[in-house]
């Protein structure tokens, strides 16, 4: 039986053409990254231009510990739908943002033990989802996100969430059904996993990982 309503975020994306292919695809969100340590950061100009390329689809703009003036010039440029916060933001200033731009807000919480999902109670009327990502370890990456790690997804077996969650890390079309069926998530998020080389998505891989995920030629 195909598993019902899942939604697709495809993430980093910097080219008209890889937002063609991820619409074309039925990916439910857009993602752009605002990160200059990033392969995939976009300046304000080229996301503002990008943006008005997004039709029926959420806009998401991923920010790690930006300034707010930083943050005001991001959601003034690309009007986004939804604010990544994908570094150490605390819960005050996630509940903060959330009040001066009237934007819901996603958490990024990095998984590598179980200690790790308890900060999710941290952001309790805090934030409006999270994104449960794989926790790069010391020396891996100096990235927060986009390694193309995976998570030992039985972390997730007893633990339940009182609000949406988006499931991240290591997915590709290979592994995504099997990712939505061990840990139940009705959200996932994919960046490098469609990408060739860092920051440059493909779209074959693209509409290959939507179709997957959304259970189209494939049994759960």
């Amino acid at each position: 039986m195909i598993a019902p309503s899942i939604r697709v975020k495809i993430c980093g994306l910097s080219h008209e053409e890889d937002i063609e292919a991820a619409l074309m695809a039925g990916a439910d969100y857009i993602g752009f990254v605002f990160f200059p340590s990033s392969p995939r950061h976009v300046s304000l100009s080229k996301a503002h231009q990008l943006s008005k390329r997004v039709k029926n689809a959420q806009k998401v703009v991923l920010t790690v510990d930006a300034s707010d003036r930083e943050l005001e010039q991001i959601v003034d440029e690309v009007k986004p739908d939804l604010l990544q916060l994908h570094g150490d933001e605390s819960p005050q200033q996630a509940r903060a943002l959330s009040q001066k731009f009237g934007i819901p807000i996603m958490k990024a919480i990095g998984v590598s033990s179980p200690e790790d999902l308890t900060r999710v109670g941290d952001y309790d009327g805090s934030v409006s989802q999270f994104l449960i990502d794989a926790k790069p370890s010391s020396g891996q990456s100096s990235l927060p996100g986009g390694n193309g790690l995976a998570f030992d997804w039985q972390l997730l077996n007893d633990w339940r969430a009182d609000r949406e969650w988006m499931l991240a890390g290591g997915l590709t079309a290979l592994n995504v059904r099997l990712a939505i069926k061990q840990t139940g998530a009705t959200q996932v998020d994919v960046s490098s996993g469609v990408e060739i080389s860092p920051g440059q998505k493909c779209g074959q891989q693209i509409a290959a990982f939507v179709n997957a995920a959304k259970g189209k030629n494939h049994e759960s």
